[in-house]
């Protein structure tokens, strides 16, 4: 598959796959990754990424960066909200952990209509890395106020505890 295909060409050009994330939305793929290597196995790799994508019909964009910092991802929490679904209700639940200076990391929302109210439903998922710094029953506690104004309910799962 593709995935096989962009490690073989990282592989070949004397790189290495550092962190990758991908996922497919409806019939599309989706990938981002960072890779690392000299200069001038980092210049084959982008002159050969855009030449395999052309193949397959993918679009690709490249872009150099700076030194690749390790994300700390020692305190990842699902975290997820359901209610009636009422305009700002999302950028109000991210602008919260933005002002705490939380990272999301994955993000999806769904809704339906209820067979009975009629209401439209919304189911929303986040993915997020809660600092160590971060209190974490003040963090709940704020929360849930937020909630409470937005008429959502939240529940907040830390994923190494299952």
């Amino acid at each position: 598959g593709i995935l096989s295909d962009i490690a073989t060409l990282v592989s070949e050009s004397d790189c290495n796959i550092l962190d990758s994330r991908h996922a497919i939305y409806g019939q599309e793929f989706s990938l981002t990754m960072i890779i690392e290597g000299t200069h001038n196995a980092i210049t084959r790799i982008e002159l050969s990424i855009p030449e395999m994508c052309q193949r397959r019909d993918l679009l690709s964009i490249l872009k150099r960066t700076r030194e690749h910092t390790k994300q700390n991802l020692t305190h990842l929490y699902d975290v997820e909200f359901n209610g009636v679904d009422n305009p700002g209700q999302i950028q109000a639940i991210t602008r919260f952990f933005a002002d705490q200076q939380v990272s999301i990391s994955a993000f999806r929302q769904t809704t339906s209509v209820d067979d009975e109210t009629g209401h439209k439903m919304m189911r929303f998922k986040l993915v997020v890395n809660i600092p160590d710094d971060v209190a974490m029953p003040e963090f709940r506690y704020n929360l849930n106020l937020l909630c409470q104004v937005l008429h959502l309910t939240s529940n907040i799962i830390d994923k190494h505890k299952g």
